[in-house]
């Protein structure tokens, strides 16, 4: 096949991209798509904003944009443009029923589900039948980690050879390591900019919800100040990307930690452009989240950083957190407990969290990495003619004639064995991302004491 595959990026329409104020579902399409090798020729659909033209070249990717009040009006216009488009392939992020309305609407195009989390999988989202529906016009349904795989798999079993699993990634430009000589006089300038010199500082960083568990972390903050009466929790986010407005949670956490004074500080929502330094300044970081997290972007610019990482061992955090290597984990049957002991020990020692720290940032850098994450991409979807070359391959520059790839992506259904085959042997080739065999329903706990 002489010409690139024509791959069309259906992103939601909750925010724009590029955009410093965007969720992580624009994030990882901002991040892998410029990254693709010369087999695929992408285009990005998404949301109208301030300052961002109708239509034009980003990163050398043609962006269509679209007002996206109206989530009906906006996958119409869509639609439209990529019938002008006509695309090879159409793939559709986060959104399995709008996946159901471009398959009818571009029958002859080939179909990817891209799955970032479970929240548009579950009953509340789309009907069961439905979702059976979305994963049988589906040929190909991503997901970032095998916890993700496993509930897709519970929820439409026939689905399972259709998955493929791709762990994301960071900049690890952008997220410097507090171990190298710059990012150490960044971290002091900002721990001097925040009054943090003589405090051990946690911190969390994302939304602030019940799901993300912070209030588990002002519940064993007096504990904590026990023990180490220089302790510092900071909480950065808001209950909303891109907003500061609060909710009923957010205020009854900010009640609850007001007996603590100064040893608990609120910050909210700040921009994507400014992550890197709250982490640089932090001692710790936790992620205690109490179900659902299929990946949790904030460990892996965590371990960027080189900063060690309190987690709950819920989702797909064990598959990014190695416990005892590069963070602790803690049980969802006893979070709080976990959470105090963890968190203890690291404070504890200043040695374990600069080695725990140094082995996060080479673990970033070994596979965590976007080029790394897009690699694994182009073999999973069938991009790049195998693992090892898509390892030697310079994705983004063209290659020579690759006439396996239409015959991969566009063939028949023994090529389609053969990509699933790879992907097998894949998984087991990984020595410690593997699928838990039994989940048990973590206990969320209390809210509040």
């Amino acid at each position: 096949m002489s010409r690139p595959i024509r791959i069309a990026y259906v992103t939601p329409g909750a925010f724009a991209l590029p955009s410093a104020r965007s969720s992580s579902v624009e994030r990882v399409v901002e991040q892998i798509v410029p990254l693709l090798p010369a087999a695929a020729e992408p285009r990005i659909y998404g949301r109208t904003a301030s300052g961002l033209p109708r239509r034009g070249v980003w990163k050398g990717i043609v962006c269509e944009r679209f007002p996206a009040a109206s989530k009906a009006k906006y996958a119409s216009a869509v639609s439209s443009a990529i019938a002008s488009f006509a695309p090879d392939v159409i793939e559709v992020e986060n959104r399995p029923r709008m996946l159901i309305r471009l398959k009818r609407q571009h029958p002859r195009a080939r179909m990817w589900l891209n799955l970032h989390s479970s929240t548009y999988i579950s009953p509340s989202h789309i009907s069961r039948g439905e979702l059976r529906r979305c994963c049988r016009l589906a040929d190909l349904i991503i997901v970032n980690s095998y916890y993700l795989r496993d509930v897709v798999a519970d929820m439409v079993p026939e689905a399972y050879s259709k998955i493929a699993v791709v762990h994301l990634g960071v900049d690890t430009s952008r997220f410097m390591s507090v171990h190298s000589p710059e990012g150490a006089a960044r971290r002091e300038q900002i721990r001097r900019m925040n009054g943090w010199m003589n405090r051990k500082v946690v911190l969390f960083l994302g939304r602030v919800i019940s799901l993300k568990g912070v209030h588990h972390l002002v519940g064993i903050m007096p504990d904590l100040l026990s023990r180490h009466p220089d302790a510092q929790l900071v909480v950065v986010g808001s209950p909303g990307y891109g907003t500061h407005r609060t909710t009923s949670y957010y205020r009854r956490l900010k009640n609850a930690a007001a007996k603590l004074g100064s040893r608990i500080r609120f910050v909210p929502y700040v921009p994507y452009s400014e992550v890197p330094d709250w982490m640089l300044g932090a001692d710790v970081i936790a992620v205690p989240s109490v179900r659902r997290e299929a990946f949790g972007l904030v460990n892996v610019e965590a371990m960027a950083t080189g900063v060690p990482i309190v987690a709950s061992r819920v989702g797909g955090i064990g598959e990014v957190v190695k416990d005892g290597d590069t963070g602790l984990l803690a049980e969802p049957s006893r979070l709080r407990d976990d959470l105090l002991i963890n968190l203890d020990r690291l404070l504890s020692s200043e040695q374990l969290r600069q080695e725990m720290g140094k082995r996060c940032r080479e673990r970033a850098e070994s596979y965590f990495t976007w080029h790394a994450a897009a690699q694994r991409y182009a073999v999973q979807t069938g991009l790049a003619p195998d693992e090892a070359e898509a390892s030697d391959s310079k994705l983004g520059h063209s290659g020579g004639d690759e006439d396996w790839r239409g015959a991969r992506i566009l063939g028949s259904r023994s090529s389609t064995d053969t990509v699933n085959e790879r992907r097998k042997r894949m998984s087991a080739e990984k020595t410690w991302h593997q699928p838990a065999t039994t989940r048990k329903k973590p206990s969320r706990g209390r809210l509040w004491n």
